[in-house]
């Protein structure tokens, strides 16, 4: 039941990024109409990034600002970056932090065994033990930096790598993946609450954290 909501949300929000980087692609003043369409249909798109890399500087300053913070990741490289450099530093204390990674210790028929299979067709220099050995690294990193905050949590979860979200009382960002390149070179939604775009982004987040489980370091 959990992989089946997460589909039909992720298949929901997906539909939204296809139509809304149809409009982009055409004229200037499109984008001023999706975003008046945004203010009075309550979807609450804020724009639209291109690469979920470029959204970085504006997802640091909104971290900065935070309450509290919610990752679903599919690899979780982003926690390792200049842009959750503030959460870990200890000096912006949070109500919580809740982030989800994929369990590297799944096994066979595993969502994750599933998604290397996908990276590997277009990436030659991916192996499938590469991924689970990336998430590990990350976890023993976040694991360590995560330190100072009081209020961290991190689990596991095996579900379809179909999206990224980071969320905070405010705002959030999503990152639907494709099965033929890596969720950085994917296009990102900046979502506003309150709005049905951060209501969905919210969604997909619980759908996960139902029935994952915690993940300790190996470290």
């Amino acid at each position: 039941m959990t992989a089946f909501l997460f589909g039909v949300l992720s298949s929901l929000a997906a539909s939204v990024i296809v139509l809304v980087l149809g409009l982009l692609r055409g004229s200037r003043p499109l984008w001023w109409l999706v975003a008046l369409g945004s203010r009075c249909t309550g979807t609450g798109l804020g724009r639209v990034y291109r690469l979920q890399s470029a959204a970085e500087p504006d997802l640091a300053r909104d971290l900065s600002r935070a309450r509290w913070i919610k990752v679903l990741a599919g690899r979780g490289n982003v926690l390792t970056r200049e842009a959750f450099s503030p959460v870990w530093s200890g000096v912006l204390p949070m109500d919580s932090v809740q982030v989800l990674l994929p369990d590297p210790h799944t096994g066979t028929g595993s969502w994750l065994e599933r998604r290397s299979r996908d990276v590997g067709r277009f990436d030659a220099g991916f192996t499938p033990a590469l991924l689970r050995s990336q998430i590990e690294s990350n976890i023993s990193y976040i694991s360590r930096a995560a330190r100072t905050q009081r209020n961290f949590e991190l689990r596991g979860f095996d579900l379809p790598h179909t999206c990224r979200v980071i969320a905070t009382d405010r705002v959030a960002y999503l990152t639907f993946y494709s099965s033929s390149e890596h969720g950085r070179n994917s296009p990102c939604l900046y979502a506003r609450a309150p709005g049905l775009l951060y209501a969905v982004a919210l969604q997909l987040f619980e759908a996960a954290w139902t029935g994952s489980s915690p993940v300790a370091s190996a470290a």
